[in-house]
């Protein structure tokens, strides 16, 4: 009996669109069509070469596979969806995010997850300046570096490096709490070294593997956070401000 090829039923092949023949916001304006329990769950974008705004505002749980780099905010405020670029992406890259998660294959460029409120940004290569700046929820892990005044003003949320981190890490930061696995170059104003208490390695342990993270133990990390001496307005001293 010959051999019979199976292939996937045209419900599970992804949508592609091709930036080289259709346009960007084409491509965006069909996923924002999405209505709710759509069967087009898997999306294929080629040939992006950096374009900006890519699959940004998505708010539908599909999986986009971007096969190249972008360039400012992809994914930016993300609801729901899986957005994973093949590549590298360039400034705010799930800036604003809501939930879902965004893997960049690459490297990510200045203010990675900046103000995001949820979901997971995981960052397989490096970051650069201010990744998570003013965070308010989102988790994001780095494979390897960041840059200078990353974690600035974060509010909640998690930060884990494998790597090492920049000048000024956590600068005027509020809850959100940071995990560094190598050196840092400097603390910014009002970060501080913390103890790893047993809920904070398994709250590390569950990012890791979250990430897709292998090979590395909580207890390899250190852990920094606000020493609250900021963000407390007293009384007393009101006619000094």
């Amino acid at each position: 009996m010959p051999a019979t090829k199976l292939s996937r039923t045209a419900a599970h092949d992804p949508r592609v669109f091709d930036l080289d023949h259709q346009s960007l916001r084409e491509l965006n304006q069909a996923l924002h069509n999405l209505a709710p329990g759509s069967n087009e769950t898997a999306w294929e974008v080629l040939n992006p070469k950096g374009s900006h705004s890519v699959a940004v505002g998505v708010d539908q749980p599909v999986a986009i596979d971007v096969r190249g780099s972008v360039g400012y905010y992809c994914g930016g405020m993300n609801s729901g969806s899986t957005i994973t670029v093949h590549g590298s992406a360039g400034p705010g890259v799930g800036e604003n995010m809501m939930s879902g998660s965004i893997t960049i294959k690459g490297d990510a460029s200045q203010y990675a997850g900046a103000t995001g409120k949820g979901g997971l940004l995981v960052i397989e290569g490096n970051a650069s300046s201010r990744c998570g700046i003013s965070m308010k929820g989102i988790d994001i892990v780095v494979y390897g570096n960041i840059g200078h005044m990353s974690a600035f003003m974060a509010q909640s949320g998690n930060l884990v490096v494998l790597g090492d981190a920049g000048d000024a890490l956590g600068d005027s930061i509020y809850e959100a709490r940071l995990f560094v696995r190598g050196k840092v170059d400097s603390l910014g104003a009002d970060c501080i070294a913390k103890e790893m208490r047993p809920e904070h390695l398994e709250l590390l342990q569950g990012l890791l593997d979250r990430a897709g993270v292998t090979g590395f133990k909580p207890s390899e990390f250190k852990r920094y956070g606000s020493a609250r001496t900021l963000y407390n307005f007293n009384i007393d001293n009101a006619d000094a401000y």
